[in-house]
């Protein structure tokens, strides 16, 4: 891996956007900007609007640090505008991010890598609103958004099918993933280039881990190191690595599990998803994970600067 010299790097921070997690892309925006200040780099935060590819060309960055999330940022289509503008950037490529961002796709690479993965069909929009696709209990989200916008939990308390899902259809579209519940711990390990991190143990203030959760002051406690049994660590960190490198990721990504530790229960692992652009915002998971390995904030955003390039 090169390594940039601060004082000679200008860093343009991608963040905002115009997808359903712009707020938090701004967030983890701001925070990459200020710790790559405090770094030495030359930094310029871009709010990106449609005319990024121009905007870029005028700057003409070293690097393009992409702190952007969801649709159009996460998706792998600003990889492939700094791919074609030959502008080094973060974060994984076109394919991996196309492909992690499609919780289907993704899936069947997990499955054949020998990860798994919860029991799931897609269906029709209306008839997830008006029928239970699957079982009780079980959970529908949206086939390609992350910091679980849109996702429901359905079960026996529900009054129904999620017939709200309807007044969502932006986020959903004419369909919609249902997945089997995964009872249990919600549980987290990030990847750096070709190390498992640590695993935390999320607890969420209320209910499940939803948006709220992730990024409100308060809404969630993280146990790290996660409180469970040394194989079941060890087995959380070897699929994670196994998603990231089944999907080709590169630079920093995350995978979320649900571990099932109920009683009676045969302690099932299951992969939900990888995010190849985690949110690193003040109570964000990875630059915790980071820390708890010896890496500041300041040296995980310059790891990730020296780490961008093309053709990733």
């Amino acid at each position: 891996m090169p390594v940039r010299d601060p004082k000679f790097t200008h860093v343009a921070v991608l963040m905002g956007g115009w997808s359903a997690e712009r707020e938090v892309s701004l967030s983890t925006g701001e925070g990459c900007a200020d710790a790559l200040r405090r770094a030495g780099f030359q930094v310029t935060p871009i709010d990106v609007k449609r005319n990024i590819a121009e905007v870029l060309a005028d700057l003409n960055p070293d690097v393009a640090f992409n702190a952007l999330h969801g649709k159009w940022g996460e998706d792998g289509c600003m990889a492939a505008i700094l791919e074609t503008m030959e502008i080094p950037y973060t974060h994984s490529g076109v394919r991996a991010s196309a492909i992690a961002m499609d919780k289907v796709k993704s899936k069947i690479l997990f499955a054949a890598a020998g990860v798994p993965v919860a029991e799931s069909r897609v269906v029709d929009l209306e008839l997830a609103a008006t029928q239970h696709p699957l079982p009780l209990p079980y959970v529908l989200k949206p086939q390609a958004q992350g910091s679980s916008v849109g996702v429901h939990i359905v079960d026996h308390s529900s009054n129904g099918p999620a017939a709200m899902i309807l007044e969502e259809r932006e986020l959903f579209g004419d369909q919609v993933l249902a997945e089997r519940f995964i009872p249990g711990k919600e549980l987290t390990c990030a990847v750096m280039g070709d190390v498992a991190l640590g695993v935390i143990d999320i607890l969420p203030a209320v209910g499940f881990y939803d948006y709220k959760a992730k990024y409100a002051p308060g809404g969630s406690v993280h146990v790290l190191p996660a409180e469970i049994p040394r194989d079941v660590y060890r087995k959380v960190q070897q699929y994670a690595l196994a998603a990231h490198q089944a999907l080709g990721c590169k630079g920093v990504s995350r995978a979320d599990f649900r571990y099932d530790d109920t009683p009676g229960s045969d302690g099932e692992l299951i992969l939900l998803e990888v995010n190849t652009q985690p949110g690193m915002t003040g109570t964000s998971l990875v630059p915790e994970l980071a820390a708890h390995a010896g890496h500041t904030y300041e040296d995980l955003v310059t790891w990730m600067v020296n780490d961008a390039s093309v053709n990733r």
